[in-house]
């Protein structure tokens, strides 16, 4: 009788996720709270929303523990870069720490908007940990609406 091995398609597909994982880990680096000592910097990446209308675009950040001043926002040849820091304020207790899954260190994101923004007309607001970024457009790269008759 033939031996038979069970084919289990989603055991290459979870190996294949844990080796990107650790190459993207490698890469960017992750803060590593089993033992204080080899604590490492970790570079994290914020979820967020872009949208565009006729008018401008649209970016809302997601930024938990994150003040006004913890962030710095850019915008050159077209690219807005938002960048900020997430400091650990762990504190030294007796207490057993069981897990730590919240994201620490800093952060990088960019967003290229082309050279039909008005950069002078940026705006950028803070609100219950959410940085909304409205970019308006300029007038000759907003879509002309023409009237059939």
């Amino acid at each position: 009788m033939a031996n038979l091995t069970r084919y289990m398609p989603t055991t290459g597909l979870s190996q294949l996720q844990r080796e990107v994982d650790r190459l993207f880990e490698d890469f960017f680096g992750r803060t590593l709270m089993t033992d204080r000592e080899t604590e490492m910097p970790s570079v994290w990446t914020p979820v967020v929303d872009l949208s565009e209308s006729d008018d401008a675009y649209l970016i809302r950040m997601d930024l938990p523990g994150l003040s006004k001043e913890d962030v710095q926002i850019t915008f050159e040849n077209g690219v807005l870069q938002v960048s900020g820091e997430r400091k650990n304020v762990h504190e030294e207790t007796k207490d057993q720490v069981h897990r730590i899954e919240r994201w620490y260190g800093r952060f990088f994101r960019s967003f290229n908007l082309g050279q039909n923004v008005q950069a002078d007309k940026i705006k950028a607001t803070f609100k219950n940990g959410v940085l909304t970024i409205e970019a308006p457009k300029v007038e000759a790269s907003k879509p002309l609406k023409i009237k059939v008759s």
